[in-house]
C-alpha cells in the first residue's frame, strides 16, 4: 500500500453500526486485524495490552448482554457484529490506557483497510471490573491487573455502505 493510500484509508474509515450477523469474517482477516493491534506503539515498548478475539457466538452474546447491562439497555450494543476483539491492558504500566487506545486505533484502521466494518464500543472497563468479567478473564487464562480498554467489533456492514465523513471543524489544527 502506498503512503497516500494509507492516508486515504485513515480519512475514509467510519464506525459501522449495523452488521450482517450471519456474515462472519474469516479467521485470516480477524488475525490480520489483531496483528495490526499487536504492532501498535506502546510505552517503552512494554506491550501492556492483550487482545482477546471472540468468535464464539455464545461468548459474544454474553459480552453483549454484560455491556448492555452497564448501559442500562436490553439492546445489542455490538450492533449485530459477529466478532469482538476485546482489548485489555496491564494497569501496572503507567501508559496502559494510551497503549490500549493505540491498539484499538490500529485495529479499527486495519479493519477498514481489509474491507471490514468496525466500531469502538466502550464500557469494557465496567464489564471486566465486574465479578462476571473477572471470571471470564480467569476462564480465558488472563492473570494480572488488567483493565478493559474497549471492544473492537468486526463484521460486514448490513447494507454494504459506509457513512460519509462529517466535515472537520475549522480549528482542529493549530500551527505555532
Amino acid at each position: 500500500m502506498r503512503k497516500n493510500e494509507v492516508l486515504e484509508c485513515l480519512k475514509t474509515r467510519r464506525s459501522i453500526r449495523a452488521y450482517d450477523p450471519d456474515k462472519v469474517p474469516s479467521r485470516e482477516l480477524i488475525a490480520k486485524v489483531a496483528e495490526a493491534g499487536a504492532y501498535a506503539p506502546t510505552g517503552k515498548g512494554k506491550q501492556s495490552p492483550v487482545i482477546v478475539a471472540v468468535t464464539d457466538k455464545a461468548v459474544r452474546d454474553r459480552l453483549s448482554k454484560m455491556n448492555a447491562e452497564v448501559l442500562g439497555s436490553a439492546s445489542d450494543p455490538f450492533y449485530g457484529a459477529p466478532v469482538v476483539l476485546v482489548v485489555l491492558a496491564d494497569k501496572s504500566r503507567p501508559t496502559y490506557l494510551y497503549d490500549g487506545a493505540l491498539v484499538m486505533g490500529n485495529m479499527l484502521n486495519a479493519a477498514h483497510a481489509l474491507g471490514l466494518g468496525s466500531c469502538w464500543i466502550h464500557r469494557a472497563k465496567e464489564v471486566f471490573d465486574s465479578p462476571e468479567g473477572r471470571q471470564l478473564l480467569k476462564e480465558w487464562g488472563i492473570e494480572g491487573d488488567y483493565e478493559g480498554i474497549g471492544h473492537c467489533i468486526l463484521g460486514y456492514s448490513l447494507d454494504g455502505k459506509e457513512p460519509a465523513a462529517a466535515p472537520r471543524k475549522p480549528d482542529y489544527i493549530h500551527y505555532v
